[in-house]
């Protein structure tokens, strides 16, 4: 069991910067895939960005490639998403995600992960 809870969001200009911290509980949280997805009200969830348990391999969406970063410290059971240059199309509420090591499912699809945090809000003013 893996439980999560994020930090760092709230009200910031265009063009601003904003890092969101996820800090998990359990043993085992190098092994867990993480990622970052966002919801914007009336829309789906949609993915952000994801890392491997040996941040080996990142992988984010194309609306956020070159301005946001997904980064883990294992030792201190945190992922986090440097999110710069930051538009008002970003504003949604930011979740932080576990997927099992062993999970067969696709890095993009929320369906795939399964431990969630709470979220936090991230607005971008124009």
């Amino acid at each position: 069991q893996v439980q999560l809870i994020e930090s760092g969001g709230g009200l910031v200009q265009a063009g601003g910067s904003l890092r969101l911290s996820c800090a998990a509980s359990g043993r085992t949280f190098s092994t867990y895939r993480m990622g970052w997805f966002r919801q914007a009200p009336g829309a789906e969830r949609e993915f952000v960005a994801a890392i491997a348990w040996s941040a080996g391999s990142t992988y984010y969406a194309d609306s956020v490639k070159g301005r946001f970063t997904i980064s883990r410290d294992n030792a201190k059971n945190s992922v986090y998403l440097q999110m710069n240059s930051l538009k008002p199309e970003d504003t949604a509420v930011y979740y932080c995600a576990a997927r099992l090591p062993w999970d067969a499912g696709s890095w993009f699809q929320a369906g795939s992960y399964q431990y969630w945090g709470q979220g936090t809000q991230v607005t971008v003013s124009s």
